[in-house]
C-alpha cells in the first residue's frame, strides 16, 4: 500500500505564510509527478500546482501563481507547499496526491492522481 500524509496546515492571518508537507511512504510507486489541490465545502476540489518529479518542473493555477511555490525533496519522497501573501479566500482543506505513469498529461485533472492524502486545513483569518 501507498501512503499519502499532508501536515503544516493551521491558522494564520491574512498576508501571512504557511509552508505544507505532504509525505509518501509505503510500497514502492514509479510517480510520474504531485499535485496539490484544495477544496472548500460544497465546492469542487480545485487544482493548486503540480511538480514533474524527475525534472522538478512546476506548474500553478492562475489564483496563487507568484504566491506559492511547490518543491520536493525526491531523496525522501517528500513534496512541499509554500504558501505566501495568503488571502481568506485561500482557507480550504489542501490535499496531495501522486500521479503515476501511464496517466497521460493533464496536472490540472484530478481524476489522473492515484493516491490521495487526507487532506490538512488551512485557515487564512484576522
Amino acid at each position: 500500500q501507498v501512503q499519502v500524509a499532508e501536515s503544516g496546515g493551521g491558522l494564520v492571518r491574512p498576508g501571512g505564510s504557511l509552508r505544507l508537507s505532504c509525505a509518501v511512504s509505503g510500497q514502492t510507486v514509479s510517480m510520474y509527478g504531485m499535485g496539490w489541490f484544495r477544496q472548500t465545502l460544497g465546492k469542487d476540489r480545485d487544482f493548486i500546482g503540480s511538480i514533474i518529479w524527475s525534472g522538478g518542473d512546476t506548474y500553478y493555477a492562475n489564483s496563487v501563481k507568484g504566491r506559492f511555490t511547490i518543491s520536493r525533496d525526491s531523496a525522501n519522497n517528500m513534496m512541499y507547499l509554500q504558501m505566501n501573501s495568503l488571502e481568506p479566500e485561500d482557507t480550504a482543506v489542501y490535499y496531495c496526491a501522486v500521479q503515476e505513469f501511464g496517466t497521460g498529461w493533464g496536472p490540472q485533472d484530478s481524476w489522473r492522481y492515484t493516491y490521495w492524502g487526507r487532506g490538512t486545513q488551512v485557515t487564512v483569518s484576522s
